[in-house]
Order: structure tokens, then sequence, then C-alpha cells
């Protein structure tokens, strides 16, 4: 372990200590400032040299500054001659902008992968793609894991009786149906048209959710108003409790009161995003990814396999 090397930038400082915890490895020193015209200033304390490098960084909010961050952590680390660098991306911004819609958009997704590797990076790991497809948007390897585990083994030893598993929209049937399998209960799909990039309406809801338990499966809260939406849309349904299961807690402004509003009884979330206070006034439990990204981490540094960890179901011990 020696040669392996971990760095953070300002989004992910705590995600990152966890995860050398987990390592039994120090954190590698840089500083991350700012030029009095506000330009990005980096510098890599610790050799590299020879080194394998994993620069960790969540691409949110502010999610230009913390883009920027990572690419100049990762160029900065390049020159210093490290032998492999890893970018790991727990959150991957842009990944919303995956297609052209409507004439004259742009693919951002594709934009920011070209820009990774442009900066240096020999391969990316992540976590939850927003859209799988965006794997092809990068000529690098990339590891992409999903937090099935983390969020599985929480629903499941909360042991939650006649229980349903609803995805908020079509997208998303095939997650929610392997949260479904894995937990044991039934599946129901909210359908979801959506207004503008701030507001959705739910409407018919496909499957049996009257006198059901129900948990809302979905890769991120942004604005929260599929979820709230949906939550709604159940209970008039006759659903009992409904919980709320995420990979990301972007949440974006306003959603704790479109949360709030809502008939739901708990929210289960990763680190993936730091949450501070942004999720005060609901009730959110918030789970750590530290050691199944740091396992990761050590399978790809000692070229280990990593697709064992996309079986990693709840009852594994794997980490």
């Amino acid at each position: 372990m020696d040669k392996m090397k971990v760095f953070a930038a300002s989004a992910s400082g705590r995600l990152t200590d966890d995860i050398c915890e987990y390592l039994k490895i120090e954190r590698g020193r840089a500083s991350v400032g700012r030029f009095p015209d506000g330009e990005i200033s980096i510098k890599v304390l610790d050799d590299v040299r020879g080194s394998d490098v994993f620069v960790v960084q969540s691409t949110c909010a502010p999610v230009n500054d913390h883009l920027m961050e990572l690419l100049i952590l990762i160029d900065c680390v390049h020159r210093a001659s490290a032998s492999r660098i890893t970018a790991v991306i727990p959150y991957y911004g842009y990944a919303r902008q995956d297609r052209k819609d409507e004439g004259r958009v742009p693919i951002t997704a594709k934009l920011v992968a070209n820009m990774v590797s442009a900066a240096g990076a020999d391969r990316v790991l992540t976590l939850d793609l927003h859209a799988s497809q965006i794997q092809g948007f990068f000529d690098i390897p990339l590891d992409h894991l999903y937090a099935a585990p983390i969020l599985g083994r929480y629903f499941r030893e909360a042991e939650i009786e006649d229980l349903v598993v609803v995805c908020a929209d079509v997208g998303g049937v095939k997650m929610a149906n392997a949260y479904a399998h894995m937990l044991g209960g039934g599946l129901a799909i909210v359908e979801k048209c959506r207004i503008d990039a701030k507001t959705t309406r739910a409407g018919n809801v496909i499957g049996d959710v009257k006198d059901k338990n129900i948990i809302i499966i979905d890769d991120m809260i942004a604005t929260g108003g599929s979820i709230a939406e949906a939550a709604k849309t159940l209970k008039g349904k006759g659903a009992r409790d409904i919980y709320v299961g995420a990979t990301h807690p972007v949440f974006c402004d306003g959603v704790v009161e479109r949360l709030g509003s809502a008939p739901i009884n708990e929210i289960a979330v990763t680190d993936t995003i730091p949450l501070g206070e942004r999720g005060d006034g609901l009730n959110v439990k918030v789970l750590s990814v530290a050691q199944f990204l740091g396992e990761a981490m050590r399978r790809i540094h000692f070229d280990e396999s990593v697709s064992i960890l996309f079986d990693a179901w709840p009852e594994a011990t794997l980490f």
C-alpha cells in the first residue's frame, strides 16, 4: 500500500478521511485555495512520483468550482509523474444532460467525460450514474458501482412488512425491480410528467399499493418534486408508511419544504455529497459509502476484480 496515494479536493474531504481510515493509510496532503481573482490554486504537498494516485471529488454544488478543482488536481498529480491516476467521482455532476432531447442543446455529460480524460485521468470510479449510458462517454476504463448494497442492507435490517418498492418514474424501473427482488417486496410505478426543470406532476400508479408499506427508490434527490408528488399520490391510493431511498442528496433550494409537506416517514441517502445543514427539518438517515468505495479502490490498486462488488447484496460481508 506504500505506492497508493489518496487525495481529496474540497467537496469530499470527510468522505476521503473515512475511506483512508478503511484503507489504513494516511490521506495525501494537498492545499486548495483561491487566487485574488477567484482562480483555483492547488498544490500537492506529497511526493507522488511512480505512485498509484486516487483523486476523490464529487462534482456537487458549487458544481463548476468542484469540477475545476477535480480537473486541476488530476493535472497536478499527472505533471508530478504519478504512474496511474484514478478519478473517484462519488457524484458525477452534469449527468442529467446526457442526450439531445431538443434542438441546439449540448451533451454536457460527454463534455465532462472528455475533460476528465484530457486532464490526465487513467480511469474513473463512480457511483450510481444518473444514466448508465454515460459509461460509454469515457474513452478510459470506468468502474460504475451501485449503492444498492448500502441502501438495501439498511432497509432489509428495518424489516418492513407488506413492502412494495416504487420508482417515481418509468426510467427507474430496472433499479426499483432490483431492490424489490433484494428486499422480497412487490413493485409499483408512478407515472410522471415533467412540466419544466423544477416541476413535475405525478399521474397514475401502476401496481397495488393499497395498505402496503412503500419504499420510493431513486438515484438522486434534487428538487424533491418527483418524490413529493409520488408520495402524495401513493398516499391517496391507500398506501401506509412511505420511505425514500436515494443515493445522492443533491438537495436544491426548496427541497426541505417540498419533502416536509409530503407524507414521508424517513429518507435514507448516502454521503456521496456532504449534506451539511441542507437536510435540517427532515428525518434523514445518512449512510456511508466510504468502506464500499475504499474496497473498490483497494481492488483497483491490486488489480483485483471490482465486479464482485456488483453482487455484494446486503447479506454479503465484503465490507
